[in-house]
């Protein structure tokens, strides 16, 4: 008999089964109806969080990445906090939908929002070692050189079951990760429903957003309006936080199926 490919099933083999709950049309209720995100950790890879900010209310842990004399990267807790802002704005969007989530911040960016490669792969690679269920990356990188790492941690990231959903960037660049496949990507659009999102047939943003002229929450206490990408995927990442908080069982692969069927332009002809 010839030998059977790695990965395969033989012939005689009875095929794993597999039990779905699903129902035969997937609605927002049974996607989330009654969940606040309870028991889902949200890792933001970003500029920091102020956890004391009340429309974030508390993070549970923040780190930041900083480089030794050898240009070595190191974890370590963060007592700074956000340096620019960024970072407490997608918390609180997140906070705001999915209530009962937990936070963390990983600090790699500066207070103008640049960083380098070598603390965005260490926190990355980081928050995948703790096992965050969500990790937000409302942040991307033009720089070829890092994008191969990058690429094989958002493999890694999908097929350990932690979801990453990553911003496109507000200019018409090559930048990464959200090209990848393996994340759920994500650009504005002008509604003003936090809730209200849009399934993107035409590649490579899959999914649409709020980002436009949203009231975030601020490092000064306040709010701001800002406009971006970078807001429009804590959005989606707080509905991800509602659906596995739901359905803990689910892969990103039928994540991305869920946010598919509950897509407010996702419409079914009647039979």
């Amino acid at each position: 008999m010839t030998e059977l490919p790695a990965y395969g099933l033989g012939y005689d083999d009875e095929a794993p089964r597999v039990p779905s709950a699903w129902p035969q049309a997937v609605s927002r209720e049974w996607a989330w109806g009654g969940s606040a995100g309870e028991g889902v950790a949200v890792c933001l890879v970003d500029s920091g969080v102020r956890g004391d900010h009340p429309l974030v209310g508390g993070v549970d842990r923040a780190v930041t990445v900083t480089l030794d004399d050898d240009g070595e990267p190191h974890v370590r807790d963060d007592e700074t906090g956000d340096v620019s802002g960024h970072g407490t704005a997608c918390a609180g969007i997140v906070r705001a939908i999915a209530p009962a989530a937990r936070i963390t911040s990983v600090r790699v960016l500066e207070a103008d929002l640049s960083g380098g490669g070598t603390q965005l792969l260490a926190g990355l690679g980081w928050a995948l070692e703790q096992g965050y269920e969500v990790v937000n990356l409302s942040l991307s990188t033009t720089r070829r050189a890092v994008a191969q790492t990058l690429h094989e941690l958002a493999d890694t990231a999908y097929f350990a079951r932690t979801l990453l959903v990553a911003c496109a960037n507000n200019r018409l660049v090559d930048s990464y990760p959200w090209k990848f496949s393996s994340v759920v990507s994500v650009a504005s659009h002008a509604g003003t429903d936090p809730m209200e999102y849009f399934y993107n047939p035409d590649p490579p943003v899959e999914f649409l957003a709020r980002g436009v002229d949203v009231d975030v929450a601020w490092p000064s206490g306040g709010t701001m309006r800002a406009t971006g990408n970078s807001f429009a995927a804590p959005h989606i990442a707080a509905i991800c936080a509602l659906i596995l908080a739901k359905h803990p069982e689910l892969t990103p692969f039928q994540v991305k199926g869920v946010l598919f069927e509950t897509a407010s332009n996702v419409v079914r002809e009647t039979p």
